[in-house]
């Protein structure tokens, strides 16, 4: 029979090390502890469980969603609300590992068994120093989808991301009419000290500041208001400035998807989850035009399961338009090429990809007040969820904030400025670097920390295509990042105000430079000067987790919309897309919280369509 989630605490193959800068001895107290989290305790709040199902589940459903990542979680949960529903939640992945719930190993598990590990096909204009210029993409393969792997940061966008998706034609999706879905999903624990008026309290999604916060952290706070940058709640009047960022955390643990919105509901006798089980394709009766079912791959086998009412995609912005292709809707040249009967004819599946994009700029930094990463420090965490382990570092700063190109009405940031840097006492560099004075020097003494401007508003656009029919097959993923030269353009003006940021007063005590080692394959450039970061953003490109847009929404005769606004699939009944693959533009910040907000608003529309609004609303 298909795995039903439970609760048995699986360990994955882990990927980088913490944060990538703390080797073997760091990685083995890890381990170490991670083991001692599966002996002691499924889960660092809940009891052991497994939610009821029946031994073989049925072969009817009313609802079946593809897809247990940060919008299926919300809509399975959302759905099986009603109790005469019967939802079926079908995901390719396995439980969260346990070691995942602690925020600073938040990097060990990209490339791990719970990553789908995609690249792009080889870059024209990115990631040009990377084997065969290919930019990796990590996308969560697991019960919680990315949200198991991000660095769980709570940006909602802003306000003008949403009017305009409204004045493309999509009525019901301004800023207006969304706030009320971030408010319904959150319970902020620290809404006294945010805008009032903007936050919710109650929801399943706690939202709140790491225990822990690096004193470089309010460092770069401080610089920021030096620089005459506004610090404040960035989910709220206005999304211009800089804050130590709230995040989808409980209690000093990271709060995925699966564990704000599956764990509280998994007694529900009418939802059943089925793990480690891949939908191959979505059945379409071609006479009625609708959607009936999904063909699954499970137990080495496919099986087919029905749905009486509607099948929902909630598969990602990779995974969307594949399960799409496979199933014959998605352009009709493309589909006979890989002869693949074609069930109807859309042209924009899989087109207008596009994603955030960065440049990491590193600096040398003398710091000697440093936190021991030891067993008194793993203990701190384990007993308390309080220390070094229960934040993500600097990366939990962040600020939006205008380059030269912004919208000239200064309501609108277009760059987002993150930074990295994990500051235990094993997070030194082992490299020979060159100094901000040009000398070279050895940094094995020296912390190395990161700024990262990146780009909010990308022109470029790519596309998802298949590869062939096989369903296990990666889809051709073309980002085609930084092909429209402004966002190259953006992305320079945005490492000159990182710079500008570096040289404040409140980095003088520790020492912060520049490191001059020119990146490859820009040698022969000067460094610093324009033609130089051209070069470097083009060669070492960093790729954000914030992939969107190729399932776009749009109205009726947009040639280029997947789906309707009501997440309806063009052309075939029965069938909604709910996941950040809808977005026409892709938000202004991490895209986390707004693809939730996805998910709890296409859940309504569902609700309304199959029981009326006066109805539904008493669940």
């Amino acid at each position: 029979m298909p795995e039903i989630m439970n609760c048995n605490c699986p360990v994955t193959q882990p990927g980088p090390t913490l944060a990538s800068t703390c080797g073997g001895s760091a990685f083995m107290l890890f381990m170490g502890l991670l083991e001692v989290f599966i002996r002691s305790q499924c889960d660092l709040e809940d009891p052991c469980g497994r939610p009821e199902s029946r031994s073989v589940p049925d072969r009817e459903y009313d609802f079946i969603v593809v897809g247990g990542g940060s919008a299926g979680c919300v809509v399975a949960s959302r759905l099986s609300e009603v109790p005469h529903w019967r939802v079926l939640l079908v995901e390719a992945g396995n439980n969260e590992p346990t070691g995942t719930q602690i925020p600073s190993m938040f990097f060990n598990f990209v490339g791990s068994s719970i990553d789908w590990n995609y690249k792009t096909e080889p870059e024209e204009m990115a990631c040009l120093n990377e084997d065969n210029r290919q930019c990796t993409w990590p996308r969560g393969k697991v019960i919680g989808g990315t949200s198991v792997l991000n660095g769980m940061m709570y940006i909602r966008g802003a306000r003008r991301d949403y009017d305009d998706w409204a004045q493309m034609g999509n009525v019901g999706w301004s800023y207006q009419d969304v706030l009320p879905y971030f408010l319904k999903s959150e319970d902020n624990e620290e809404a006294e000290q945010m805008d009032p008026g903007y936050h919710g309290v109650g929801g399943l999604l706690s939202v709140s500041r790491f225990p822990y916060h690096p004193p470089l952290s309010h460092a770069i706070i401080q610089a920021a208001m030096e620089q005459g940058y506004p610090v404040r709640d960035l989910n709220g009047e206005s999304n211009m400035g800089f804050m130590i960022a709230q995040t989808t955390t409980r209690n000093g643990s990271r709060l995925s998807s699966s564990k704000a919105f599956l764990r509280p509901v998994k007694n529900r006798p009418n939802l059943h989850v089925m793990l480690n089980s891949t939908v191959t394709r979505i059945l379409i009766n071609q006479t009625m035009k609708e959607a009936y079912g999904v063909e699954v791959f499970t137990n080495g086998r496919l099986e087919t399961f029905l749905a009486k009412n509607e099948v929902i995609l909630s598969a990602g912005a990779v995974n969307s338009p594949q399960i799409l292709l496979l199933s014959g809707i998605g352009p009709e040249a493309d589909l006979r090429a890989l002869g693949i009967p074609v069930v109807h004819n859309l042209d924009g599946v899989g087109k207008n990809l596009h994603n955030h994009v960065a440049h990491f700029l590193n600096f040398f930094i003398n710091d000697t007040a440093t936190t021991p990463l030891n067993w008194a420090t793993a203990m701190e965490y384990l007993l308390f969820r309080d220390g070094l382990m229960s934040s993500t570092g600097l990366s939990e700063v962040t600020g939006i904030i205008n380059t030269r190109f912004a919208d000239k009405s200064g309501d609108f940031p277009d760059l987002q400025m993150f930074f990295g840097g994990f500051l235990a006492n094993c997070a030194r560099t082992g490299q020979v670097g060159e100094r901000e004075d040009g000398s070279n020097a050895s940094t094995s003494n020296q912390r190395v920390i990161n700024f990262t401007p990146t780009l909010l508003h990308p022109r470029s656009r790519g596309t998802i295509k298949l590869r062939s029919r096989d369903p296990f097959a990666p889809p051709l993923i073309n980002a085609r990042y930084l092909t429209d030269p402004q966002d190259i353009e953006v992305l320079v003006d945005g490492i000159k105000l990182a710079i500008k940021l570096s040289k404040s007063k409140a980095f003088e005590k520790y020492g912060l430079k520049i490191d001059r080692t020119p990146v490859r394959g820009c040698e022969t450039l000067e460094f610093g000067c324009d033609a130089y970061w051209r070069c470097a953003v083009t060669r070492d490109t960093g790729p954000e987790n914030h992939q969107a847009g190729s399932c776009r929404m749009g109205p009726r005769g947009d040639p280029g919309a997947v789906v309707d606004p009501q997440l309806r699939v063009h052309g075939i009944d029965k069938l909604r897309v709910m996941d950040a693959s809808v977005m026409p533009k892709v938000t202004s910040g991490n895209t986390n919280a707004p693809t939730i907000m996805i998910a709890e608003k296409g859940s309504d529309m569902t609700k309304n369509r199959w029981l009326g609004a006066h109805v539904w609303r008493k669940w």
